[in-house]
């Protein structure tokens, strides 16, 4: 008996890590032994897949959560976060003594950088047997990053079998079996930093090229500023560019995790590849303009407004819409 759900319950299934940040802004960041006035403070739900995912729900898509947390303040205000945001936490494997990541992030308001200081104690990646197989295929994108490998290898294994679409988050390979993992993804996306060190390559075309293969629908390596480049499977033989939206930067905290979730919204939607980085592209540059995490994530009618903006026809009315009338505006 088939596993997949005739009608997806979700859009987009997050696994990954999550994290409670506590964002420090400051004129500059300092030398040693220095002393530093905060100019604000900020506590947030962050980490890759959780904020992903609240930007995945804000621009229109239906989202869960089935990645591990426990009974502790930190993670029941993970939960709360999302909850609020629209996610769906039901699915979450629940490990009494597990806990999400915590963060301090340092926000440089001169230069527009932000350096994460981040505690892994207590916290648990991926279940090697949990969620259930059949949650893993009642969405149409399952979500992922390196954050326990042989349980993300066994999600990612899961639904790539029932036809569930693939996308990943990537910052670290040094684990065993992690190749095994990047083999499974189907919608590989990373930034140029640690695309370049996994591939030994000198450029984000290169990189692109070493990463494309059979198994892959889209490779895409980010670079802020200086845009995308990406291969897909309608035109494999070649390496295109999606140039950035130039925008006025406030604090680019999240604006990965923006594009990763905005482009798993859009793939479940079914745009095509061209206007799957598009919009990841328009949503990660609105967030730049905005400060905080998650706080600062468009919504889709801000996007399509943006997209309008440029020049550009908005983004094909994402399917999706029919099963999720409250789609943020």
């Amino acid at each position: 008996m088939s596993l997949v759900s005739p009608v997806p319950r979700w859009d987009v299934l997050g696994i990954g890590c999550v994290a409670v940040d506590d964002l420090l802004y400051i004129e500059a960041y300092p030398a040693p032994d220095a002393k530093v006035r905060i100019r604000k403070r900020e506590r947030q739900c962050g980490g890759l897949t959780a904020t992903a995912l609240v930007a995945a729900s804000r621009l229109g898509a239906r989202c869960a959560f089935a990645g591990v947390l426990g009974d502790d303040e930190d993670s029941r205000f993970v939960l709360d976060a999302l909850r609020r945001e629209g996610v769906d936490v039901e699915p979450r494997v629940r490990r009494s003594s597990a806990r999400p990541i915590r963060s301090t992030v340092v926000v440089d308001d001169t230069q527009h950088t932000r350096t994460i200081f981040y505690d892994l104690a207590g916290t648990v990646g991926a279940d090697t047997e949990s969620p259930p197989a059949d949650v893993l295929c009642s969405a149409r994108v399952l979500l992922i990053d390196h954050y326990g490998v042989e349980g993300m290898t066994r999600a990612a294994r899961i639904a790539r079998e029932a036809g569930v679409g693939v996308v990943a988050d990537f910052e670290h390979h040094e684990w065993p079996g992690f190749a095994d993992l990047l083999a499974l993804v189907d919608h590989l996306i990373l930034a140029r930093p640690f695309a370049e060190r996994l591939t030994g390559t000198a450029s984000p075309q290169e990189a692109v090229a070493w990463l494309w293969g059979s198994g892959r629908q889209l490779v895409a390596v980010t670079c802020g500023s200086k845009g995308c480049w990406y291969r897909d499977a309608a035109s494999p033989d070649s390496v295109k560019h999606q140039p950035a939206f130039a925008v006025p930067v406030c604090d680019t905290t999240g604006c990965g995790d923006v594009f990763h979730g905005a482009y798993a919204a859009a793939l479940a939607c079914g745009m095509g590849a061209d206007e799957r980085i598009r919009f990841a592209s328009a949503a990660a540059a609105l967030k730049a303009t905005r400060g905080g995490g998650q706080a600062g994530i468009p919504t889709v009618g801000e996007v399509e407004r943006f997209v309008a903006r440029q020049g550009i026809p908005p983004p094909h009315p994402p399917s999706c819409e029919e099963d999720n009338p409250q789609r943020p505006d």
